[in-house]
């Protein structure tokens, strides 16, 4: 089915322009594989971005090319507009700014009441190296699964951190950064319905089987909302949202 929407308007240093491409953050998870269905809707071309930072659920990194490929196969029209992928190094990234998703620790809740999962400036640092891409590429959108509502309490997951980012990309660039983040106020259950909405039960189906959540990097046990240990944060509010969803309670 085409696109509703093709492009879209932004005003832009003074003056309107379409937009056609786009960057997307890609990870390979619930949220950034919704997020990618989502870019390969509205835009003409879309890119992926991933990053290696160490983390343990590394699978995911694997999981990022399923998804791509998998999208490919379901949604023909999609396939014209995905262009290329990148897999960035930020593995000393990643050892300096250790956590239970780097590190073999303990999932608990810290002492500065953030879970141990907390990855300090992830999504920062992610979007500038983003942005240094999406420059170079000559796009002006980067678009991001981070999301305020259903999230662990992680700071740079909040709206205000995100639109701050991209001011100051914008500032550093010389150049507007436009950050789209479509999931930024749903829940779980929304990100699931938006998901069928998108693409049907085919894009629901492939998210289920292919995307990667799981903070453990578990893929021996299969649930009916997919792969995963069904005891990290991570799946707890995968597992959540889509009972909820299932249940029509989403809206």
């Amino acid at each position: 089915m085409q696109a509703r929407l093709i492009s879209k308007i932004y005003w832009l240093h003074g003056y309107t322009r379409f937009i056609k491409r786009s960057l997307v953050l890609f990870s390979g998870g619930q949220d950034s594989a919704t997020c990618l269905a989502w870019a390969l809707s509205r835009f003409e071309r879309v890119e992926t971005i991933g990053f290696d930072y160490g983390q343990r659920h590394e699978v995911e990194l694997k999981a990022r090319q399923r998804v791509r490929d998998e999208m490919i196969k379901a949604f023909p029209a999609w396939a014209e507009r995905l262009g290329e992928d990148r897999l960035v190094d930020l593995s000393g990234y990643g050892a300096l700014a250790e956590s239970a998703l780097t590190a073999d620790m303990e999932i608990v809740m810290t002492e500065q009441g953030l879970p141990s999962t907390f990855v300090p400036g992830r999504n920062l640092v992610f979007l500038t190296v983003a942005a240094a891409l999406a420059y170079r590429r000559g796009i002006d959108v980067l678009v991001g699964g981070m999301c305020q509502t259903d999230y662990s309490g992680y700071p740079d997951c909040r709206e205000d951190t995100i639109q701050t980012q991209a001011r100051a990309l914008g500032l550093g660039l010389d150049r507007q950064i436009v950050i789209e983040t479509p999931l930024m106020h749903l829940d779980k259950a929304q990100t699931w319905l938006l998901a069928h909405e998108l693409g049907g039960e085919a894009l629901v189906d492939l998210i289920v089987e292919h995307s990667h959540t799981c903070y453990r990097g578990e893929r021996g046990q299969r649930h009916d909302w997919g792969y995963g240990c069904d005891d990290c944060p991570a799946c707890d509010l995968r597992k959540t949202g889509w009972n909820k969803w299932r249940e029509g309670a989403a809206g």
